[in-house]
């Protein structure tokens, strides 16, 4: 199946969950004088506008990312922040970064990145993008497969399935679990929907089993729209970098509080 669009949600509250934590990584991760390999199973097409049509129809963004920066949600250094501001300063004040072009902006020469995406119109969206990477249209697992262990071994993947299949639940973990046996010093991020049926339980505990100290961090908010299922955000991270775990922590005490 490849029908989901995140133009439509591109800058939701489940955006600003995942990107400030990744975005927190990366800026921890490339202080290092050292390269690093960035990899994502589910690119998108990197960049998003916000005054489009699909953007104003679902009215997301302005409950999420705009929100936030109106209200301070996060303070004026963060890493999310500064990835923000540097994609608009290029493309007009109503962009926003998918993941992507928060990694662009803090990967360094020398640095690898290998992007997947399957859907034929994302992934062109992507290539005009996306020049500083390698683009796999293909599977983004059958992807993070070929590639692990990257060159150079330090680094992080991240896992951004739409969900749109359910049988993706039951496979998640043996595909972490590949890629954890091929790159064990990776930093191996997923993010999940967290819906009224909460489908995702079993696998976050087939996860924890396997991986007992993975950061697992989680957000709730009220549903978009009346009977939208999604009402909350997951974040689980395998090797969480430093200062990560206490950064989950702050931002989901900004999510009890203002959310």
């Amino acid at each position: 199946m490849l029908s989901y669009q995140h133009a439509y949600h591109a800058g939701n509250l489940a955006d600003l969950h995942k990107h400030a934590l990744l975005a927190c990584a990366l800026d921890y991760l490339t202080r290092k004088d050292k390269p690093l390999s960035y990899l994502e199973t589910h690119a998108g097409r990197g960049l998003y506008a916000l005054d489009t049509t699909e953007s104003m129809k679902t009215g997301e963004a302005q409950a999420g990312i705009r929100r936030a920066e109106a209200e301070g949600w996060l303070p004026p250094a963060h890493p999310l922040l500064s990835a923000l501001s540097a994609v608009r300063r290029s493309h007009g004040p109503s962009a926003y970064p998918g993941s992507p072009l928060i990694a662009a902006h803090y990967l360094r020469r020398g640095d690898s990145a290998h992007l997947a995406e399957l859907h034929p119109a994302e992934y062109d969206a992507l290539s005009a993008v996306a020049g500083f990477a390698t683009l796999h249209r293909q599977d983004g697992f059958d992807m993070a497969q070929a590639v692990c262990p990257p060159v150079p071994r330090r680094g992080m993947i991240l896992i951004d399935p739409s969900y749109e299949v359910k049988a993706d639940y039951a496979a998640i973990p043996r595909q972490i679990g590949l890629i954890a046996r091929k790159w064990n010093v990776g930093v191996i991020m997923l993010w999940y929907p967290i819906l009224t049926d909460r489908r995702h339980g079993s696998m976050l505990d087939s996860l924890m089993a396997a991986h007992p100290g993975a950061l697992r961090s989680e957000v709730g908010f009220a549903p978009a729209r009346p009977g939208h299922a999604m009402i909350g955000s997951g974040m689980w991270v395998l090797n969480a970098p430093f200062g990560l775990a206490e950064e989950a922590a702050r931002i989901e005490g900004i999510f009890r509080r203002k959310a």
